[in-house]
């Protein structure tokens, strides 16, 4: 039997690296206080077992849905294989969640069992998901699981008196693996049912784009629960048998990635952001490019700051939820780092389109992956037929026949257009438009884009349904308000450097699109406070319903930058 023939599922290549390779490190997780703890696949392997034969020994419905709940770590993945394992199907739940849609999430997907891992006492949800836990939901309590857990039982004890599993029963292609409750940004989430085909089937293509192999290393931090990082980090580390590190958190974050020194890297926007501002900080841009311009001098402080950043092993560097700035995108590319955009949605597994190496357009998501197919419909919207499509919605039939074609494509919902070498530009979304008092349409998230690249800005949103003229709200970054408080930071220059990037901006809008004024807002926009999704794109009603009310009091003023 060939090795692909013998990875028929992700919990199939659990068990062929276990047998293939048992001595190899797979998952490497940071405890806190120095603590840092290596897993094999044997050991892997064993504590899944284990899990597993406990699952069993609860007498679930067969097929039942089990929630899981916490930030990245090895006994996520340990804990979604053991569902998998004792035949169960996994509900992520971001720990980001708030109460109302935690219930909502546990309610509807009627979750037998409730399996809690790492969560993070500040930044997390937990203070409101704990309160709205079902009554009598079975909890198994996983490593750095909340403290208030500790009478639930415990991930290890459970491992140290359980017999492991010998003979499990295995997966069909075909059967329910996952429903992944999407971000939520348009309403109540959708329960996107995946089979362990859809997940599995996006390798091939993923090792003819970037030519994985087991010798890759990848930091994990992003949210599992969320496709993207699912895909990219559990199913091609589960099918290439390559190594994780996870990250023990922000603070710490630039110690986990020189501890990972990752082949591969995947961020979003926000983050690609900071790291050049961190280094702009510390070396600015006018002694960058002195610097850069020298012979020999160049190569050297080039690889100083991809070491620095912990990437000067990076082969593969992607980027996806949102485009990066192009001189930021530039930046990076002179340092020798090629930033690949991707794109993809919960219903496609995240397989949808991605960059080629020396293939890049900037603003472009790149092309087709292998297997799918795009087109633009006759209103300007993507649709498109993936290998990964997923089987429909939990308990929402009706909802699948409306989000799909007759024959066979997803209705995305984003906007686009495609070039002469079939590569895709996102233009917005359907939906997102918005109509001025004077009756003309504005797309918002091109202007966004241009405005997202003052590097004391951290989310911008430009909305003015029904008022004369649109308008662009700032939420300013939190050291930018410490630099503000502190005194460090001018507020009357960073007025006047905010009127020129919105004239700047302005000049290469068409009429109706020109900006009327911009806010800074003294709200922080966070997912707790529900203003952004889990993925960190901002929810838009939420934001609409927050400050359209005060458009005509803003107008009054008569002020190109506002300060709320």
């Amino acid at each position: 039997m060939t090795a692909n023939a013998e990875k028929q599922t992700l919990l199939h290549c659990l068990l062929y690296w276990e047998k293939n390779t048992p001595s190899g490190i797979y998952l490497t997780q940071p405890f806190g206080n120095g603590v840092v703890k290596d897993y094999t696949w044997q050991q892997v392997g064993n504590e899944v077992r284990r899990i597993a034969a406990y699952i069993q020994s609860l007498n679930l419905p067969p097929k039942s849905n089990i929630a899981l709940l916490g930030r990245n770590s090895a006994h996520w993945i340990m804990a979604d294989l053991a569902i998998w394992m004792s035949g169960h199907v996994t509900v992520p739940l971001y720990p980001t969640l708030n109460g109302e849609t935690a219930e909502y999430i546990f309610e509807h997907s009627e979750a037998k069992l409730l399996i809690v891992g790492k969560m993070d006492g500040k930044a997390d949800g937990w203070k409101e998901i704990k309160t709205v836990i079902p009554q009598g939901l079975p909890i198994i309590a996983a490593p750095l699981s909340p403290p208030e857990l500790s009478s639930q039982p415990q991930w290890d004890d459970l491992v140290a008196k359980t017999e492991p599993l010998k003979n499990p029963t295995m997966p069909q292609l075909d059967d329910i693996a996952t429903i992944v409750y999407t971000s939520g940004s348009t309403g109540k989430p959708k329960g996107v049912l995946h089979s362990f085909r859809t997940m599995i089937v996006i390798t091939s293509g993923m090792e003819e784009i970037w030519g994985f192999s087991s010798s890759e290393r990848m930091l994990s931090y992003l949210p599992l629960a969320h496709v993207a990082e699912r895909a990219a980090v559990e199913t091609m580390s589960l099918y290439f048998g390559f190594h994780i590190f996870f990250s023990e958190g922000l603070e710490t974050f630039q110690k986990d990635l020189q501890r990972a020194q990752p082949t591969i890297f995947f961020s979003v926007p926000r983050l690609w952001t900071k790291f050049y501002l961190g280094v702009n900080e510390k070396l600015p841009p006018k002694k960058q490019k002195i610097l850069f311009n020298i012979p020999i001098l160049n190569k050297i402080v080039k690889k100083k700051v991809l070491t620095q950043l912990g990437m000067n092993h990076v082969r593969v560097a992607l980027t996806g939820s949102a485009p990066l700035p192009p001189q930021i995108i530039e930046w990076y590319r002179s340092l020798g780092l090629e930033l690949l955009d991707v794109y993809g949605m919960s219903e496609n597994f995240a397989y949808s389109h991605a960059c080629k190496p020396n293939e890049v357009r900037v603003g472009y998501v790149g092309s087709v992956n292998p297997g799918v197919l795009h087109r633009i419909a006759d209103n300007g919207e993507i649709q498109v037929k993936s290998p990964a499509q997923m089987i429909g919605y939990y308990k929402m039939p009706d909802k699948m026949a409306e989000e799909m074609t007759d024959d066979g494509y997803f209705k995305t919902g984003d906007r686009g257009e495609i070039d002469e070498k079939g590569r895709l530009r996102i233009t917005g979304r359907v939906k997102e438009l918005f109509k001025t008092s004077k009756g003309k349409y504005v797309a918002p998230v091109p202007i966004e884009n241009k405005l997202n690249n003052h590097p004391k800005v951290e989310v911008v949103c430009v909305t003015g349904a029904g008022e004369p003229q649109p308008f662009a709200l700032f939420m300013l970054s939190l050291d930018a308000i410490k630099e503000l408080e502190k005194g460090e930071l001018d507020k009357e220059t960073l007025t006047n450097e905010i009127k020129e990037l919105l004239k700047s901006v302005n000049s290469t809008l068409e009429d109706h699109e020109v900006l009327d004024y911009v806010v800074i807002v003294k709200d922080q926009w966070t997912m707790e406070n529900g203003f952004l999704t889990p993925t960190m794109k901002i929810k838009r009603n939420v934001i609409e319903d927050r400050y359209l009310k005060h458009g005509e009091q803003w107008v009054a003023q008569k002020q190109k930058v506002i300060w709320e």
